[in-house]
Protein backbone atom coordinates (compact mmCIF):
# COMPACT_ATOMS: atom_id res chain seq x y z
CA UNK A 1 0.00 0.00 0.00
CA UNK A 2 2.79 2.61 0.54
CA UNK A 3 4.30 1.61 -3.23
CA UNK A 4 1.08 2.51 -4.32
CA UNK A 5 0.19 5.93 -1.95
CA UNK A 6 3.83 6.89 -2.83
CA UNK A 7 3.47 6.27 -6.83
CA UNK A 8 -0.43 8.27 -6.25
CA UNK A 9 2.10 11.26 -5.09
CA UNK A 10 4.43 11.22 -7.67
CA UNK A 11 1.59 11.00 -10.05
CA UNK A 12 0.56 14.06 -8.88
CA UNK A 13 3.44 16.26 -7.96
CA UNK A 14 4.20 15.28 -11.46
CA UNK A 15 1.10 16.28 -13.23
CA UNK A 16 0.96 19.84 -11.11
CA UNK A 17 4.42 20.41 -12.55
CA UNK A 18 3.35 19.73 -16.05
CA UNK A 19 0.13 21.22 -16.65
CA UNK A 20 -0.19 25.09 -17.23
CA UNK A 21 -3.38 26.08 -15.54
CA UNK A 22 -5.15 29.61 -16.08
CA UNK A 23 -8.46 30.13 -14.13
CA UNK A 24 -10.97 29.75 -17.46
CA UNK A 25 -13.74 27.80 -17.55
CA UNK A 26 -12.44 25.73 -20.49
CA UNK A 27 -8.91 25.62 -19.38
CA UNK A 28 -7.28 22.21 -18.03
CA UNK A 29 -7.71 21.05 -14.41
CA UNK A 30 -5.92 18.77 -12.33
CA UNK A 31 -7.47 17.95 -9.07
CA UNK A 32 -7.20 15.71 -6.01
CA UNK A 33 -10.61 14.59 -4.02
CA UNK A 34 -11.44 12.32 -1.22
CA UNK A 35 -14.08 9.82 -2.09
CA UNK A 36 -16.14 8.37 0.60
CA UNK A 37 -18.80 5.62 -0.48
CA UNK A 38 -21.50 3.19 0.70
CA UNK A 39 -21.47 0.16 -0.66
CA UNK A 40 -24.94 -1.39 -2.43
CA UNK A 41 -25.86 -4.64 -3.50
CA UNK A 42 -24.10 -7.43 -3.06
CA UNK A 43 -21.20 -5.64 -1.60
CA UNK A 44 -23.14 -4.19 0.81
CA UNK A 45 -23.34 -7.91 2.27
CA UNK A 46 -19.71 -7.64 2.94
CA UNK A 47 -19.11 -4.34 3.28
CA UNK A 48 -19.79 -0.89 5.61
CA UNK A 49 -18.32 1.41 3.67
CA UNK A 50 -15.57 2.51 1.00
CA UNK A 51 -12.81 5.20 1.47
CA UNK A 52 -10.14 6.83 -0.85
CA UNK A 53 -8.06 9.50 -2.66
CA UNK A 54 -8.29 10.24 -6.25
CA UNK A 55 -6.11 12.64 -8.68
CA UNK A 56 -8.04 13.58 -12.03
CA UNK A 57 -7.38 15.89 -14.86
CA UNK A 58 -10.05 17.26 -16.89
CA UNK A 59 -8.65 18.30 -20.53
CA UNK A 60 -10.92 20.69 -22.85
CA UNK A 61 -11.78 18.90 -25.94
CA UNK A 62 -15.09 21.30 -26.57
CA UNK A 63 -16.92 24.16 -25.39
CA UNK A 64 -17.82 22.76 -21.85
CA UNK A 65 -16.80 19.21 -22.44
CA UNK A 66 -13.58 17.86 -21.24
CA UNK A 67 -11.79 14.29 -21.67
CA UNK A 68 -10.60 13.30 -18.04
CA UNK A 69 -7.92 11.05 -16.91
CA UNK A 70 -8.42 9.35 -13.02
CA UNK A 71 -7.10 7.57 -10.86
CA UNK A 72 -6.82 6.59 -6.94
CA UNK A 73 -7.05 3.71 -4.01
CA UNK A 74 -10.17 2.64 -2.92
CA UNK A 75 -10.30 0.82 0.41
CA UNK A 76 -13.48 -0.98 1.30
CA UNK A 77 -14.10 -1.67 4.56
CA UNK A 78 -15.41 -5.20 5.90
CA UNK A 79 -18.23 -5.38 8.31
CA UNK A 80 -17.02 -6.41 11.87
CA UNK A 81 -19.05 -9.88 11.64
CA UNK A 82 -17.08 -11.08 8.86
CA UNK A 83 -14.11 -9.57 10.38
CA UNK A 84 -14.93 -11.89 13.71
CA UNK A 85 -14.61 -15.06 11.04
CA UNK A 86 -10.93 -14.32 10.06
CA UNK A 87 -11.81 -11.90 6.99
CA UNK A 88 -9.36 -8.83 6.78
CA UNK A 89 -10.23 -5.61 8.01
CA UNK A 90 -10.53 -3.79 4.28
CA UNK A 91 -10.09 -4.59 0.62
CA UNK A 92 -7.58 -1.92 -1.14
CA UNK A 93 -8.39 -1.73 -5.19
CA UNK A 94 -7.06 0.98 -7.62
CA UNK A 95 -8.99 2.19 -9.93
CA UNK A 96 -7.53 3.64 -12.98
CA UNK A 97 -10.46 5.58 -15.51
CA UNK A 98 -11.20 7.62 -18.35
CA UNK A 99 -14.29 9.20 -19.72
CA UNK A 100 -15.85 12.44 -20.19
CA UNK A 101 -17.24 15.63 -18.66
CA UNK A 102 -19.83 17.76 -19.86
CA UNK A 103 -21.07 21.09 -18.52
CA UNK A 104 -24.72 21.93 -18.86
CA UNK A 105 -24.53 25.52 -18.28
CA UNK A 106 -20.62 26.19 -19.31
CA UNK A 107 -20.69 26.25 -15.29
CA UNK A 108 -21.38 24.74 -12.61
CA UNK A 109 -23.53 21.74 -13.47
CA UNK A 110 -22.43 18.85 -15.29
CA UNK A 111 -22.25 15.03 -15.91
CA UNK A 112 -19.48 12.93 -16.13
CA UNK A 113 -19.18 9.14 -17.46
CA UNK A 114 -15.82 6.89 -17.09
CA UNK A 115 -14.94 3.56 -17.94
CA UNK A 116 -11.69 2.03 -17.25
CA UNK A 117 -9.97 -0.98 -14.85
CA UNK A 118 -9.91 -1.49 -10.78
CA UNK A 119 -7.01 -3.29 -9.82
CA UNK A 120 -7.11 -5.21 -6.29
CA UNK A 121 -4.39 -4.52 -3.78
CA UNK A 122 -4.86 -8.38 -2.68
CA UNK A 123 -2.76 -11.37 -3.74
CA UNK A 124 -4.89 -13.06 -6.32
CA UNK A 125 -7.49 -10.34 -6.62
CA UNK A 126 -7.33 -9.68 -10.33
CA UNK A 127 -8.24 -6.79 -12.19
CA UNK A 128 -12.16 -5.40 -13.02
CA UNK A 129 -13.75 -3.73 -15.85
CA UNK A 130 -14.87 -0.28 -14.45
CA UNK A 131 -17.96 2.29 -15.01
CA UNK A 132 -18.87 5.36 -13.27
CA UNK A 133 -21.62 7.78 -14.22
CA UNK A 134 -22.14 10.85 -12.55
CA UNK A 135 -23.12 14.07 -12.13
CA UNK A 136 -21.53 17.77 -10.10
CA UNK A 137 -21.19 20.68 -9.24
CA UNK A 138 -17.79 22.96 -9.61
CA UNK A 139 -18.22 26.17 -7.63
CA UNK A 140 -16.02 29.32 -7.76
CA UNK A 141 -12.71 28.71 -6.05
CA UNK A 142 -12.09 25.43 -7.37
CA UNK A 143 -14.32 23.43 -5.55
CA UNK A 144 -16.04 20.24 -7.11
CA UNK A 145 -18.44 17.94 -5.55
CA UNK A 146 -20.23 15.02 -7.18
CA UNK A 147 -21.97 11.94 -6.63
CA UNK A 148 -21.77 8.46 -8.82
CA UNK A 149 -22.56 5.00 -9.48
CA UNK A 150 -19.65 2.97 -9.69
CA UNK A 151 -19.36 -0.73 -10.40
CA UNK A 152 -16.42 -3.08 -11.28
CA UNK A 153 -17.04 -6.34 -13.15
CA UNK A 154 -15.35 -9.47 -12.21
CA UNK A 155 -16.29 -12.43 -11.10
CA UNK A 156 -19.15 -10.80 -9.65
CA UNK A 157 -19.88 -7.18 -9.11
CA UNK A 158 -19.04 -4.55 -6.64
CA UNK A 159 -20.52 -1.63 -6.44
CA UNK A 160 -20.99 1.81 -4.43
CA UNK A 161 -22.22 5.22 -4.47
CA UNK A 162 -19.60 7.58 -3.88
CA UNK A 163 -18.88 10.93 -3.65
CA UNK A 164 -15.94 13.26 -4.88
CA UNK A 165 -14.90 16.66 -2.44
CA UNK A 166 -12.06 18.10 -4.68
CA UNK A 167 -10.25 20.69 -4.79
CA UNK A 168 -8.99 21.86 -8.74
CA UNK A 169 -5.12 22.80 -8.38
Amino acid sequence: MKKILLALFVLGVTACSSFAQTKSSDAAKFSIGVDPGLPIGDASNAYSFAIGGSLKYDMPIGTGTFFNLSAGYTAFMTKSALKQLGAKSSYGFVPLKAGLKYYFTGEGFYGEAQVGAAFSTESGGGTAFAYAPGIGYTVDGGFDIGVRYEAWTHNGTVSQVALRLAYSL
